[in-house]
């Protein structure tokens, strides 16, 4: 099968950072899908990886988590899915990943892809999905569904790919005030477009930002960028009580001086549920399933706003330069290998 991947890690600037593979298609575990891969996104995760991993001598790292396609094939154990099936997915951190002609996943993480989509607008959303879901209602506990609050939450980075569907998910199954922070004039409208009550620049310091908009305080943040560099003004936006989740890496995160506030602080990151086979690692299966219907029903919408082509290593080097920039908005995706026929779009 054709597959994207890397021998050593390094710039995306070197020659050899992805290559075109030949490999063999993956085994499955019982509860596995094979999944012919129609279209895959590009995560920073992915960025992170390609620079720091170290693949086994002598084999090959394929990257790649979010795919949408159409299944080939069901382990012995498999009862929510059945070939042909199309569906989405984000995959596992401690398993091959998507840029690949075939794909093998557990199906307790797989969701129906959304039959209003195609597979690229698709492939755009499982795992930002998945990590705004986790971390509005499972981390900061936000109640679901309840449309009245006096209640707001900044969203620090609007514009990237978790902001983009975080934002949505807060304006529209929540009673939040959503704030994002943007800055630029195009990711400022960009937010306001996902749903943003309001947009403050984060060049600033953000508890200035709310001041001006009138709004001192909020109880939640969602840290999704650089929250080291603004830890102290979120620490003053916070107000008592309120809570924090962050799902980016800084260098170093001291929490002692949210005790005078009693403030909580969370970490999300989606790929714990498969990584540790938790009990309830179906949920993942639950919130896809659950987005789908929304996203068909018309709550939710794609947050692709580039598509670079087939699924080769050139068009993979230019979707990890532009995330690597931090200026891209929303997701890119990728679709189709070059060569082989792609599935129709209402399958």
């Amino acid at each position: 099968m054709k597959a994207i991947g890397f021998h050593r890690p390094g710039p995306i600037a070197a020659s050899q950072s992805l290559v075109d593979l030949e490999l063999p298609a993956p085994a499955l575990r019982p509860h596995d899908l094979l999944v012919r891969v129609e279209a895959v996104s590009v995560n920073p995760v992915d960025v992170k990886q390609r620079a720091a991993a170290t693949p086994p001598e002598g084999s090959a790292r394929i990257l790649g988590f979010d795919a949408a396609g159409i299944v080939e094939a069901a382990g012995p154990e498999v009862t929510r899915f059945k070939p042909g099936d199309a569906v989405f997915y984000a995959g596992a951190i401690d398993r091959p990943g998507t840029n690949a002609e075939f794909h093998a996943v557990d199906e307790r993480i797989v969701g129906p892809k959304p039959a209003s989509l195609s597979f690229a607008d698709a492939a755009a959303l499982p795992l930002t999905a998945l990590t705004a879901w986790e971390l509005l209602f499972d981390r900061l506990r936000v109640p679901y569904g309840r449309k009245v609050s006096d209640d707001a939450i900044l969203i620090v980075n609007g514009a990237g790919g978790v902001g983009s569907i975080l934002t949505q998910i807060a304006r529209r199954l929540t009673g939040l005030t959503v704030i994002a922070t943007a800055s630029r004039p195009e990711t400022r409208e960009w937010c306001l477009g996902m749903g943003a009550h309001h947009v403050i620049d984060h060049r600033t310091p953000l508890n200035e930002g709310l001041k001006a908009i009138g709004i001192p305080q909020v109880r939640y943040v969602a840290g999704l960028t650089a929250t080291g560099r603004h830890q102290a003004a979120i620490l003053e936006a916070l107000a008592p009580q309120g809570a924090l989740a962050l799902i980016d890496d800084p260098e170093t995160f001291d929490i002692v001086p949210f005790k005078r506030k009693s403030l909580s602080v969370h970490w999300e990151l989606m790929f714990t549920r498969s990584l540790f086979g938790t009990p309830d690692m179906v949920e993942q299966h639950r919130i896809l399933s659950e987005v789908s219907a929304l996203v068909d029903s018309g709550v939710l919408r794609t947050t692709r706003r580039e598509d670079f082509g087939a699924i080769t290593a050139a068009n993979l080097r230019r979707a990890h330069e532009a995330v690597e920039s931090g200026r891209s908005i929303g997701k890119i995706v990728l679709s189709g290998f070059r060569g082989l026929p792609q599935a129709p779009e209402d399958a």
